[in-house]
């Protein structure tokens, strides 16, 4: 396959990302014109219900879809490169099947999406999505970490005996569970935005800043990772602190977002390849470029998923499965061909 330039395919992204936004705040149940929506953002529409449609229910979907999206996207190509394996996601270090665990857990024992006494508002749901997400990930480093350091094979097998403990889990949930409960943990396992709030999309976007500013600090390790840890060490990259640091951002980015939005998957396994596929391996293009791509797919994913079966919705997680799955088999097969 030709490479793109970096740049070329930033700008594209760059673009592709707000008309994607744009089109999604005019599709839906009730269908907005542009120019109504330009009304509103003027403050001269005459209409409350389109104001509200717009402001309290569309965008804040919109601006979580994107912030989610580039954070599952860019960890995964942050643990790609960590693995040295491109087929690698964040879902290998336990954070998504622990916070499978943590969900399905408070969904049983507290009846679901509880807001009388939730941390600052969120569902006990989310927050014992994130406390598992992040303890399943806690248990998995610890597992692989000696005094030498951290093997990231160990990881990797440690990674695949907690998600196993974690789908046995979730099956003794699921067996205690009645017919409630059993659609909410369904539900919340297939992903979805449509739980969307100013506060989710606050919570979201600092984590999302937060790991666009510290990942680019670690380019250049994750460069040198590719050729070996033993040669990036040659280079004077302390191996150990960089895949601490990386594991714990990742835990927080994907915790967080499983919290927010459910298991959406895919977007961190599939976006980081096909940019690598397209730009190459450099970690100071992969990791922005994977970013865009990741928020551009969701926000697409979830436009569709309000509108191919109105006036109900599909779980967005469905919609990133039955996108991008086969783009990406037909970008191997493409791949296989001119090898």
């Amino acid at each position: 396959m030709r490479k793109l330039s970096a740049l070329s395919l930033v700008w594209v992204l760059v673009i592709l990302l707000p008309v994607a936004g744009l089109v999604s705040m005019t599709v839906g149940t009730v269908n907005i014109s542009l120019l109504d929506a330009f009304n509103a953002a003027l403050g001269q529409s005459n209409s409350l219900q389109i104001e509200s449609i717009l402001f309290d229910i569309r965008l804040p979907r919109i601006l979580l879809a994107v912030f989610v999206g580039a954070v599952l996207a860019s960890t995964g190509a942050v643990m790609q490169g960590l693995f040295r394996n491109p087929l690698a996601d964040p879902s290998l270090i336990g954070v998504s099947s622990g916070a499978s665990v943590g969900a399905s857990l408070m969904i049983v024992t507290a009846g679901g999406f509880i807001q009388g006494g939730a941390l600052v508002g969120l569902s006990l749901v989310a927050v014992g999505a994130f406390i598992g997400g992040f303890a399943a990930t806690l248990l998995v480093y610890r597992l692989a970490t000696s005094g030498i350091g951290t093997s990231v094979t160990t990881m990797l097998l440690a990674g695949i005996a907690i998600g196993a403990l974690a789908g046995a889990l979730n099956s003794l949930l699921t067996y205690f569970s009645d017919n409630d409960m059993l659609r909410q943990i369904s539900l919340w396992q297939m992903g979805n935005l449509s739980g969307a709030s100013w506060l989710k999309v606050g919570i979201m976007g600092a984590v999302a800043i937060l790991l666009m500013l510290l990942f680019p600090r670690d380019s250049r390790a994750l460069n040198a990772l590719l050729l070996g840890e033993s040669e990036a060490r040659h280079l004077g990259i302390d191996v150990q602190q960089v895949k601490r640091r990386l594991i714990v951002l990742t835990a927080l980015g994907v915790g967080v977002s499983v919290a927010l939005a459910g298991l959406v998957g895919f977007v961190g396994l599939i976006m980081p390849h096909i940019v690598r596929l397209a730009i190459g391996p450099d970690h100071r293009w992969l990791v922005p470029a994977s970013a865009l791509a990741g928020a551009t797919l969701l926000v697409i994913a979830d436009s569709l998923a309000r509108i191919v079966v109105i006036p109900a919705e599909l779980p967005t997680g469905i919609l990133t499965a039955l996108l991008g799955a086969p783009f990406f088999v037909a970008l191997l097969l493409q791949q296989r061909k001119e090898v």
